[in-house]
C-alpha cells in the first residue's frame, strides 16, 4: 500500500506542476509547463527519499536520522534554478515573479511528497489566483518594463507612435526629448519607457515603429 501512495504523490505533484507550468507558458514566461512540471516532480521524490529512503539505517548504533535533511536542501538549491530565470537589463529587472513561482512550485512539491494532498492543492489554487486575478483587479500589477529610445527627423512620428500606443492600451510611464541639428536639418531624439502586458507585444510595437518613415530605432529592451 505505502508503494502505490507513494506513486500516487509523484503522479499528484506532476499535475500540480505542470498546472503552475501551464499558466506561466500562457503568459509566455522563461520557465514554462516542462521546468514547473520537473521542479515540482523532483521536489515530491526528494521528499520521499528524504522520508523513507534510509528506513533500513534507523536504529542502527552511531547513526542519526533526520527526515528533513534532504528536503531542506531543495529549499536552497531551487535558488539557484531561480537565479537563471531572472535578467538585470539597465534599470529593469525580469523573472522575479517567475522564479518566485518556482521557489513555491518547489514547495508544493514537498508538500505533496510528505502526503499533505490538500494542502498542496490549496496552494496551487491560492498561488494561480494570485498570479491571474491580479490581472483583472490590479490591471496595473504584472506590466512589463520596455525601454524604447529612437531618432526621427520629423516630429509627426512622434505623435504617430503615441497615439498608437494608447490605443493598443499600453501605457507611457516616462518620455524624454532632445533636439539635435545639422545644417538646416532637426532630429529629434527620443527615449521613452513603456509598460506592456505581454513581452511578445514588443515585437509589435518595434515592427510598427520600424514603418514609419524618416526613423531609427536605436534601442529597444
Amino acid at each position: 500500500m505505502l508503494f502505490w501512495d507513494l506513486i500516487l504523490r509523484l503522479i499528484v505533484a506532476a499535475c500540480l506542476g505542470a498546472l503552475i507550468g501551464l499558466d506561466r507558458t500562457y503568459r509566455a514566461k522563461e520557465a514554462g509547463l516542462r521546468t514547473h512540471f520537473l521542479v515540482c516532480l523532483g521536489s515530491a521524490l526528494f521528499m520521499i527519499v528524504s522520508q523513507y529512503g534510509f528506513e533500513d539505517l534507523i536504529g542502527t548504533p552511531g547513526i542519526q536520522s533526520d527526515p528533513g535533511r534532504i528536503a531542506a536542501q531543495v529549499v536552497s538549491g531551487i535558488g539557484f534554478l531561480g537565479a537563471g530565470t531572472i535578467m538585470i537589463q539597465k534599470q529593469f529587472v525580469r523573472g522575479l515573479t517567475t522564479a518566485a513561482g518556482l521557489w513555491a512550485t518547489a514547495a508544493i512539491g514537498l508538500v505533496i511528497g510528505g502526503g499533505m494532498y490538500y494542502i498542496g492543492i490549496a496552494g496551487v489554487i491560492l498561488i494561480l489566483a494570485g498570479l491571474e486575478l491580479t490581472h483583472f483587479f490590479l490591471p496595473g500589477v504584472g506590466l512589463h518594463s520596455v525601454l524604447l529610445v529612437f531618432s526621427t527627423e520629423k516630429k509627426e512620428n512622434l505623435e504617430t507612435i503615441t497615439a498608437y500606443l494608447n490605443k493598443q492600451g499600453h501605457h507611457i510611464t516616462n518620455y524624454n526629448t532632445e533636439e539635435e541639428h545639422y545644417g538646416d536639418t532637426k532630429v529629434y531624439h527620443i527615449s521613452m519607457i513603456i509598460k506592456i502586458r505581454k513581452i511578445s507585444e514588443q515585437n509589435v510595437i518595434f515592427q510598427f515603429i520600424q514603418s514609419l518613415p524618416n526613423l531609427t530605432v536605436n534601442k529597444m529592451e
